[in-house]
This record gives C-alpha cells, structure tokens and sequence, in this order.
C-alpha cells in the first residue's frame, strides 16, 4: 500500500509529465532558486521545508548539483551557491541586455535620452545595456558598472516593493556612501523614497548619482530577473515638467519588454 508521500509525488510527477517537462530538473532549478532567494547559502533541512521534498530526494539532488560545479557543501555541511553558475548568470545577463537594445533604442527615439537596463545583482545594481542619446550632450553608463541601489533611480524602482526590513537589511550591508551632496544617506529617506515610487508608478534620480544628471526608471514587470529600465540626461532637459510625458512612455516600453522576455521560450 502506497504512503501519501509516494502518492504525492506520483500526483506530482503526472502533472510534470503532463506539462513535458522533466521532474528531476524542475526540482534542482527549484532547489537553486530557493537557494538564491535564501541568500545564496542554505541548510538541507531549510531546503526540505522550503520546497516540501523529502530529504532523501533532496540530497540525491544537492550530490548531483555539487558534483556539477553549481553548488558546493561548505565545511559547516551547509551548501552554497557554485561558482559555475556565475559564468552562466554572466552570459545571461548580456543576452538580456541583447533583447533589450531594440526596446532601449524606441526609448531614446521616443524621449531622446539615454536608455539604460539595469539588474538587481545580490546588494548591487549592474547595468547590462544602454542605448545612448543622439544629442551631442547626453548620458552615458558602462555596460557592467556596479553601483549601490540608494543613489539610483533604477536602484529605487527595483526595490520598491522589497520587504521594508529587507531594504534596511541590505542598506545595513552596503552603507550609504554620499556620491554627490543630494544622495538619500539615511535608511529612512530612502524608505520614504521608495513609498513614493509605489505612489507615482515612477523612480527619481535627481542629481544623486551624479550632479547635473537626473533620471526616470521603471521596473520592468514580471521579469525573470529583478530588471528596471530608465531614461537619464541632462537636469536641464529631464525636468518635473517633461516627466509627465516620459514616464508613460517608459511604463510602456516595459510592459512590452516584459512580454518579449516572457515568450523567449518557445511554448
């Protein structure tokens, strides 16, 4: 006579098998995403109550990822995230950075500012595309730079609906450095900051990233990866007044990304 975990799983493994999908993979990619969204280092144990397997089956897993370089067990017994995947988070990130261009460069044609997609990566933002402006004065961000989130207005929209006690967690690990005299330096304006996003729809960088510089971002909705695009030029001309007109425009374009990056897979 069956137990109820073997007919769980049974139930489980039709519906995998009804959706073509393979049980064993969906469970490893699962058991590694649980392991990013726990900070990157977890206990089997934690995995069991996160996930609802058996540790069994857990174990058999974590063997084979450990073996694979994409997870490693510290001497703790505790496992961790492996240094493999970051060559293929790295690879990932430039061919979102790819499908975005053509969405960047409708932004630049539409509001003729600089475009810029940025990623949420662990405490840091990384910017993993950028279409510049054709204006002879215009913006321009490297591919690649890392900047702390509380003095970006793609930091802002990306962590907007961030857990309060999460945000102060993260701000508590990075510090608050000042990188211009209008930079938020303090947990709380920057908490004030983000529930001002939530109200406007919109993220604000004026002048606190770099002085004469100011910006307008977006998250991009239901993406794969925390992802925000934004808009930046000179304060001069990315002013109150023309935020009116570009923020919808942004909010577009995001939309529509979020579309493209959801039907990268074939169905």
């Amino acid at each position: 006579m069956p137990t109820s975990s073997a007919s769980t799983t049974d139930a489980s493994s039709k519906t995998t098998a009804a959706s073509g999908g393979v049980q064993s993979l969906e469970r490893a990619f699962d058991l590694l995403e649980r392991m990013a969204d726990a900070g990157g280092e977890v206990g089997l144990s934690e995995l069991s109550a996160a996930s609802g397997l058996p540790l069994p089956t857990i174990h058999r897993l974590m063997r084979t990822l450990v073996a694979c370089g994409y997870v490693r067990q510290q001497p703790n017994r505790r496992y961790s995230l492996g240094p493999r995947l970051i060559r293929l988070g790295e690879s990932a990130s430039r061919l979102l950075g790819t499908w975005a261009r053509p969405y960047l460069a409708r932004l630049v044609e539409e509001t003729g500012e600089t475009a810029n997609m940025a990623l949420l990566d662990g405490d840091e933002i990384v910017y993993v595309a950028q279409v510049p402006s054709k204006h002879s004065m215009r913006m321009f961000t490297e591919v690649g730079r890392r900047v702390l989130p509380h003095s970006t207005g793609v930091g802002k929209a990306l962590l907007a609906h961030t857990p309060a006690e999460e945000v102060r967690a993260l701000l508590a690990r990075t510090g608050m450095p000042a990188a211009t005299e209008k930079t938020i330096t303090t947990p709380e304006g920057f908490l004030e900051a983000l529930e001002q996003v939530r109200k406007s729809g919109y993220a604000v960088d004026d002048n606190e990233q770099e002085i004469g510089v100011r910006c307008l971002a977006v998250s991009v909705p239901n993406s794969p990866t925390a992802a925000a695009i934004s808009i930046s030029g000179p304060a001069g001309r990315v002013t109150e007044a023309v935020a009116e007109s570009f923020v919808p425009i942004l909010q577009g374009v995001a939309a529509e990304l979020s579309l493209a990056l959801a039907n990268q897979n074939p169905a």
